[in-house]
């Protein structure tokens, strides 16, 4: 269940009139406290002003036990230095007796904007007279807190009638006839399954010949298209094959990271892969193991190239 919180509309505010005479000043301000924030009800709620209307009549004969009307003074400042007054209560009792209980009861009120709302619905006057007669005031007695009906009964919202639609009977259906059950697969029809599945793999060789007939023909036409190489230069040297020619003749070996290794004839930009290199053995010196390498055919390729070259690794 959810915790309630009153609403506007389930507060109603009543009026009660309680006749100070011959009460103690004390024991009449927290009834009237009790009434003015509304703990006599079951909504009361200390966040919001729940409370009723309270008028006290024949403030003027308020007691006071202890003999405190001559002990107990009330303090006043005018914020000023020095400013400060103090009054018994014998003189306000005879002089201002409402501002006596307004006082008691503002201080069991809370201190903040609900208590002022709270304070103004406290009108008391010194007599027996008092100007809210239209409001039918109900007489209080101290230590009997009214009956409280509760919440106002809410009034059930109208049911709207749904309009009966008559719909005219539909004729019944004829029923459906059930398809007829396929025959049972036999022996034979098994068997020759096996045979069925080969003939359908038949067009997928067909396929696969088409479109290798299809590629021929695409790189022809690619070659046909491709642009006619240049003219070979007749002073660039014929290339270097492992075991031919002068030591002096050999290409420079470059190395990189891969299984391959690149071969520069010198004194030419062209580059090709002479061996596959198992490990790197660049920047070894002329006189180290790995400064040599034997090719595919046998014979020994000197490494030439020093750390000074300014060749790009290949990966």
């Amino acid at each position: 269940m959810k915790t309630y919180s009153p609403k506007p509309e389930h507060i109603v505010r009543r009026w009660y009139v309680i006749d100070a005479s011959g009460l103690v000043l004390g024991r009449l301000a927290s009834e009237v406290a009790a009434i003015l924030r509304g703990k006599h009800k079951p909504i009361f709620a200390p966040h919001m002003d729940v409370g009723d209307n309270v008028i006290v009549i024949n403030a003027a004969q308020i007691e006071m036990t202890g003999g405190k009307e001559a002990k107990k003074i009330s303090y006043r400042h005018s914020g000023y230095p020095g400013g400060i007054t103090g009054t018994r209560y014998d003189t306000l009792l005879a002089t201002k007796p409402e501002w006596v209980i307004e006082k008691a009861v503002r201080g069991m009120l809370p201190k903040n904007s609900l208590g002022r709302s709270m304070i103004k619905k406290l009108h008391v006057v010194p007599g027996t007279e008092h100007p809210h007669q239209a409001q039918q005031p109900v007489p209080y007695t101290l230590g009997q807190p009214p009956v409280w009906e509760g919440l106002p009964q809410k009034q059930p919202r109208p049911t709207r009638r749904a309009s009966k639609v008559t719909t005219a009977p539909t004729p019944d259906k004829p029923e459906a006839k059930k398809p007829a059950a396929k025959p049972k697969t036999t022996a034979k029809s098994a068997a020759k399954s096996p045979a069925k599945k080969s003939a359908a793999k038949k067009p997928a060789a067909k396929q696969a010949k088409k479109t290798a007939a299809a590629d021929e023909a695409g790189a022809g036409n690619a070659a046909d298209s491709a642009p006619p190489s240049p003219p070979a230069d007749p002073n660039e040297p014929p290339p270097w094959e492992p075991g031919s020619g002068p030591a002096s003749a050999s290409p420079t070996a470059i190395t990189g990271f891969g299984p391959s290794i690149v071969t520069r004839w010198p004194g030419s930009g062209l580059a090709r892969t002479a061996w596959r290199m198992p490990r790197r053995f660049s920047g070894r010196s002329p006189g180290s193991p790995c400064a040599t390498k034997k090719s595919r055919s046998g014979s020994t390729i000197p490494n030439t190239l020093s750390p000074r070259d300014n060749v790009s690794p290949m990966r």
